[in-house]
């Protein structure tokens, strides 16, 4: 079946990001003109998406008000002649069709994709996108998972080279390639010691996920802290004897959950933006900033 559907998990409480995050949610922290949470929905609409169902909790009204309309805004754009403005507002609310669910208690990643469930046809395959990554790649990452997808009809994870000394960090796939970026996978390490890693490929925040390891989350026994990970739902379909794909993604990625990636992330997607840098603006002011006597460390876009 084709891959209609995302699950977009948010109801974390965000508190690395405390005091920003006490009123607002944040996936909806801004690089530069746009929240996280956008991209992450322009990523999965560019990969064929046409539903996205969020998983939130009761902080997490503010993503529900952006992807709605806003007629009394609307009708103030309208009424200053500021036609740009109002279609790029009239664009995200049709950007896809969208379900909220709650999850009521933070019982792990697993019990958010159980909690879409109402939304999903439990026979098809359904994309799973984390809020806290985004990427800048030449082709969606969403759509690099649903082309390996639509090759091997099995579940597929994105993995990301963090390097070997990031691997503490970080749940490390183990498997063997099989062609081109594309690897049959064998296990996840989490979290192990350097000299312990299998490889330095992490699994970042995209996945295919089948009817299968839904099957599997819907009987999974929780955690010690009481938690449904899906990570133990993939352990237990390669137990089984299930085959798992990791598609080694094209792109940079961005953990917008670090505060220092994602003022990386910010500077990155400000050197891109037409408005803000067109015509050079805002990398002259990072040179003058950031070079010094030793010569500009800016990347340039």
């Amino acid at each position: 079946m084709k891959i209609r559907k995302a699950i977009i998990p948010v109801a974390g409480l965000g508190t690395r990001f405390l005091p920003a995050t006490k009123a607002q949610p944040k996936e909806m922290l801004t690089l530069v003109d746009k929240p996280v949470i956008q991209y992450v929905v322009e990523e999965a609409v560019a990969a064929g998406i046409e539903e996205i169902i969020f998983v939130t909790s009761q902080t997490k009204r503010a993503i529900e008000d952006h992807f709605d309309r806003n007629a009394e805004l609307e009708d103030r754009l309208a009424e200053k002649g500021r036609k740009e403005d109002l279609e790029r507002l009239l664009k995200i609310s049709s950007l896809a069709k969208f379900a909220f669910v709650r999850q009521p208690l933070p019982l792990g990643d697993g019990h958010a994709i159980l909690s879409a469930l109402p939304f999903v046809d439990e026979r098809e395959p359904v994309a799973v996108l984390f809020g806290d990554d985004v990427f800048d790649a030449p082709l969606p990452v969403t759509a690099q998972l649903v082309a390996a997808y639509e090759r091997n009809r099995e579940p597929v994870i994105a993995l990301y080279d963090v390097g070997r000394e990031n691997v503490s960090k970080y749940g490390i796939a183990s498997g063997e390639p099989t062609d081109g970026r594309l690897m049959r996978l064998t296990g996840f390490v989490e979290k192990p010691p350097i000299e312990e890693a299998p490889s330095s490929l992490a699994a970042v925040g995209r996945y295919v996920i089948t009817p299968e390891i839904m099957a599997r989350l819907k009987t999974q026994t929780a955690s010690k802290d009481g938690e449904i990970r899906l990570a133990d739902a993939f352990s237990g379909h390669l137990a089984a004897g299930g085959r798992l794909y990791g598609r080694i993604v094209d792109g940079v990625r961005y953990d917008c959950g670090n505060k220092l990636q994602f003022l990386i992330a910010a500077v990155d997607f400000a050197l891109k933006h037409p408005e803000v840098n067109g015509k050079g603006e805002f990398e002259e002011f990072l040179r003058d900033r950031c070079g010094g006597a030793g010569g500009s460390k800016v990347r340039s876009s």
